[in-house]
């Protein structure tokens, strides 16, 4: 039974019940399952990555408690919308048609996408993109929206798209010669190559992209909690700590 005290207000005795202090707000965080070294879930089932870290930090510090849940890239933002989860923290590049469904937090890392190809292959973007080769993306990525755009305003590209549900499904069938080349954001394909994998940067694609996290756009308390918490990690030596492990 809860504690009771007494209070004595204006000459009347009122009891009051002690109230418990509130548990901490939970969110949930959609995360890609498998595009390290930003986000992905390790062979015990559990979150791991750069932006996972980096949330955990972020919701110690801003006052709530975390969950990671991982979700299939194509639907997440659909997820976010049916509030089923509750922001996005993975690797998520900031474009203007993702814009218009959401609100992004300030771009917290800067990255490029590339064409990957087999260490012992010869071919330049160029011939990629107009050789009649076979062209593996990943579903719902900015590199899939960029080259959908980019090749109606090139109709010498010729290539023939294998679409895909993660990055590590695509260099699988790159290795096997199943797609000749594929289309990624730099961090996994430079993930593949510091573990080993027989693959090689071909060139860069595109521009230059930046990563935020992605909220619904009434959710204004989420996307501030965020944003500060994000200009707390930058300045703490946390953050230097979490380049040195995952080396985005």
């Amino acid at each position: 039974m809860k504690r009771m005290t007494s209070l004595l207000l204006a000459g009347v005795a009122v009891t009051a019940m002690a109230v418990s202090p509130a548990r901490a707000e939970t969110l949930i965080n959609g995360i890609d399952a498998a595009f390290p070294p930003f986000a992905f879930i390790d062979t015990d089932g559990k979150a791991k990555g750069f932006d996972v870290e980096a949330v955990d930090w972020i919701a110690a510090k801003m006052g709530f408690t975390v969950k990671h849940q991982a979700v299939a890239w194509d639907g997440i933002i659909p997820s976010l919308m049916a509030k089923k989860i509750d922001f996005i923290c993975s690797g998520m590049g900031i474009t203007e048609k993702r814009a218009q469904q959401v609100n992004f937090t300030d771009p917290y890392w800067s990255t490029q996408n590339v064409y990957l190809v087999k260490t012992n292959s010869k071919l330049t973007p160029e011939q990629i993109l107009g050789g009649k080769k076979s062209l593996g993306v990943q579903q719902g990525t900015a590199e899939e929206s960029w080259l959908d755009e980019n090749r109606k305003k090139n109709p010498s590209w010729n290539y023939k798209v294998r679409q895909y549900t993660s990055a590590q499904m695509i260099i699988g069938d790159l290795l096997n010669g199943r797609v000749d080349a594929a289309a990624m954001n730099d961090a996994p394909a430079n993930d593949a190559i510091k573990s080993g994998v027989k693959v090689k940067i071909a060139g860069p694609m595109g521009y230059p992209e930046n990563y935020g996290c992605a909220v619904r756009k009434a959710d204004t308390e989420i996307l501030k909690k965020l944003n500060e918490g994000y200009k707390l990690l930058k300045a703490d030596p946390k953050w230097a700590e979490l380049k040195a492990k995952y080396k985005p």
